[in-house]
């Protein structure tokens, strides 16, 4: 059979089984089940309209049954078992022994670290800069669009971007292309030390400033409630890591000698490949984060901010301190959304270095561990540890969602 006729004959039948399930299930609930007629009509009537709901909902739980919840109590159940032989937490020790397995925890943690961070804030800097410019909405198409593209697709073109060749041959990867025009003068120096350098230094402050900023209404006993105090530390201990990074950053431009004149073969420089890794899902969800926060800036108050300008307000302080307190709350959803799909990152590091040169994270560690050494219970385990860690963001997403809508 034709494709493509296979296709219309599975839409047919897909649409058609839904709206006679529907169509039938109203149908004997109302004509059989619980029929308007006779003495007990309204309480028919009644029971009826209580129990449709769950009829209508009844597909699509049935489905999640099926699709989610079994797999979850199905994986959890191999990895405590091997081999067909019930042997508890055993899967889990041999799992935490492997360097491996660190190896995953520790990049998947360095991702958490960097990826929702600067998604959320190149998103928040984009929605707020495409908003005062004339081809604004040209803009945002543009950075829109790698949204559109699989993971994969991205990563091969970001892959032909850091290619290396040899010496004696043509550099077709951009990012070689660039380097080779370094040769170690004053424009290296400007463009390579200097420029980085304050970059990195304006990121460091900014990152003090804003644990400063966090812990002081805790340490002057402002903050109220237990959950605010922990999550104002928690984003202080957080700034407080990555400005340690940011200063070894700072301490390898100064001091570090660069290889000019020779090409990089960038996917295969330990610690630094993570970082090239990244830059591809900080591309494609950086789009994401700015559709949603640019709704958001247009959703505040004008008043406001016409009460901040005769202030006389500036507008770094319209920004920093009028706006982007009255849209924290998107900005957390934003955040949290991009943490899940970092938690979840497998096709840009299976399509670029396969988890080689310590680049392997948690899920592509689970891919291997299921699907190429066939050791089902190390597999469902390392499964399970990533369902432990996305499981906490889901319900916080979830909470403050309801907290919106109330």
């Amino acid at each position: 059979m034709h494709p493509a006729l296979q296709a219309l004959i599975v839409i047919v039948v897909g649409v058609g089984g839904c709206v006679g399930y529907f169509f039938l299930s109203n149908l004997f609930l109302d004509k059989v089940l619980f029929p308007a007629r006779g003495p007990n009509a309204g309480r028919n009537t009644s029971r009826a309209n209580m129990i449709r709901p769950w009829l209508f909902l009844m597909p699509a739980m049935v489905a999640l049954g099926m699709y989610l919840a079994y797999p979850v109590f199905a994986t959890a159940w191999l990895s405590l078992n091997r081999n067909g032989e019930f042997v508890g937490f055993a899967n889990y020790a041999s799992m935490m022994s492997e360097a491996k397995f660190w190896e995953s925890m520790r990049n998947n943690m360095l991702w958490l670290i960097v990826v929702p961070a600067a998604s959320t804030a190149f998103g928040l800097l984009a929605a707020q800069l495409t908003d005062r410019i004339g081809w604004g909405n040209i803009a945002k198409s543009l950075i829109f669009m790698p949204m559109a593209i699989s993971f994969v697709g991205a990563s091969v073109i970001w892959k032909l971007i850091y290619d290396t060749r040899p010496v004696d041959q043509a550099q077709i990867g951009l990012l070689n292309n660039l380097w080779l025009k370094f040769e170690g003068g004053i424009g290296s120096f400007l463009l390579l030390r200097l420029l980085p350098g304050l970059f990195v230094l304006a990121v460091l402050a900014l990152l003090l400033w804003a644990a400063w900023s966090l812990l002081r209404p805790v340490l002057a006993g402002g903050a109220k409630g237990g959950w605010v105090v922990a999550g104002r530390v928690v984003g202080a201990l957080v700034a407080l890591g990555i400005g340690f990074e940011m200063a070894v950053w700072l301490a390898g431009i100064v001091t570090n000698d660069l290889p000019y004149g020779q090409p990089q073969t960038w996917l295969s420089q330990p610690y630094w490949n993570s970082f090239f890794l990244m830059a591809v899902l900080v591309w494609i969800q950086t789009g994401f984060a700015m559709v949603i926060l640019s709704a958001a800036l247009r959703g505040v108050p004008e008043d406001t901010i016409e009460a901040a300008l005769l202030d006389g307000a500036n507008p770094f302080q319209i920004f920093f301190q009028v706006k982007v307190p009255q849209i924290m709350p998107t900005i957390v959803v934003v955040w949290t959304t991009i943490t899940i799909v970092v938690l979840k990152v497998f096709d840009i590091v299976l399509a670029m270095t396969n988890g080689q040169w310590e680049t392997q994270v948690l899920a592509n560690y689970m891919y291997d561990k299921l699907f190429r050494a066939l050791d089902w219970g190390v597999g469902s385990a390392s499964a399970m540890i990533i369902m432990l860690l996305v499981t906490p963001i889901l319900v916080w997403n979830v909470y403050n969602a309801r907290k919106e809508m109330r």
